[in-house]
């Protein structure tokens, strides 16, 4: 069997990171938590856990494993245009919803929100198709960076306003797959924006 080997360039994810802001037995347990009040505040409702391609996999993947009641899942995939529109919070929907929602209780799902820009314009979306409720579960948030109030229903972690990855957050698509939260060597984020 052919195993990948990364360019020599990148090494070891783990020697990027300075420091580990969140274990990854401080996020399991937080998750669970999540799990725990979801499945209880959703009993009986069978509502609908909407998730955000890509970042958000590692959490709705760990969140599901915790819920304990009926759910189903859909996901959807944004990207921005560029840094400035995304400042702006204009977004361009890749995928959209499979099923409709009019009448269902969902639950967006999100790893993080910062400025709220980009969450502001996903659940204008969904409420303009009628859900019976609309609720927000997110995993980190940056608050200090936030433009536009986004009421969160659940909340893991508060993070600085610092560069973080792992755990779904990315540095041009790497270290999503890091099972701790950490921060970014500033060399490495500099060397890579001078390539």
């Amino acid at each position: 069997m052919n195993r990948y080997h990364p360019p020599e360039k990148y090494g070891n994810l783990n020697d990027d990171v300075s420091s580990i802001l969140l274990s990854t037995e401080e996020i399991e347990q937080r998750v669970r938590e999540l799990g725990e009040s979801i499945s209880q505040d959703y009993a009986d409702l069978n509502p609908l856990l909407v998730g955000v391609l890509k970042g958000g996999v590692p959490f709705v993947a760990d969140l599901l494993r915790m819920i304990t009641i009926p759910i189903e899942i859909d996901f959807m995939a944004v990207s921005s245009y560029s840094k400035e529109t995304r400042d702006r919070g204009l977004v361009r929907m890749q995928k959209d919803l499979d099923e409709p929602i009019n009448g269902r209780h969902v639950l967006f799902i999100e790893h993080i929100i910062d400025t709220g820009l980009t969450i502001n314009y996903l659940l204008r979306n969904l409420k303009a198709r009628n859900p019976a409720s609309l609720k927000v579960c997110a995993l980190f948030d940056k608050s200090r960076r936030r433009l536009i109030d986004v009421p969160l229903a659940y909340k893991g972690f508060d993070l600085p306003d610092r560069f973080v990855v792992g755990y779904g957050l990315d540095f041009r698509e790497r270290y999503r797959n890091l099972p701790y939260v950490g921060i970014l060597k500033s060399e490495v984020f500099h060397a890579t924006n001078n390539d």
